[in-house]
């Protein structure tokens, strides 16, 4: 019951923080920048992004638990995992630093900065992204070496 409530509550903030990001940035962004002009969608997604790295925070918590939790008899893979855990995590902190950076500027207006501040958050964003999906990857395939308990295991304990 355990393993599939943690497999769950990775696979549920994983979507959360993956596709939040994704749906945000291909779908939200144009959508209100075409409406509401690119000041005005700034200002949401100044908002919108803090909630978008809690769910990366969320997702970290969470696949730590797994990571520490899934016995992978792959090494190659159980390296990767972690890995991409502290890396993903490092990401965060480095995106973190460079939103409270771009926050400054949007009340300073230096536009310039604010430019290669921006183009930095957006690619490390991506970067992660990225990562996030070689580590859904790699999850998936620790989970289908990991051994899940038979009905007959069950009641014989």
């Amino acid at each position: 019951m355990v393993q599939s409530v943690r497999r769950f509550l990775v696979f549920q903030v994983f979507l959360l923080w993956q596709g939040g990001f994704l749906f945000y940035s291909a779908v939200v962004v144009p959508v209100g920048t075409d409406i509401h002009g690119a000041r005005e969608q700034g200002l949401v997604t100044q908002e919108v992004t803090n909630w978008l790295n809690l769910a990366g925070a969320a997702w970290a918590a969470a696949f730590l638990w797994d990571v520490v939790a899934t016995p992978d008899p792959n090494r190659l893979r159980r390296r990767v995992r972690w890995a991409g855990w502290l890396v993903c995590v490092a990401l965060l902190a480095v995106l973190v630093g460079l939103h409270v950076e771009l926050d400054k500027l949007v009340d300073s207006g230096g536009r310039r900065w604010f430019l290669i501040v921006h183009g930095a958050y957006l690619w490390i964003s991506t970067a992660q992204w990225v990562l996030g999906l070689v580590l859904a990857w790699t999850t998936l395939r620790a989970w289908s070496t990991e051994s899940v308990p038979r009905a007959a295991d069950r009641s014989s304990g």
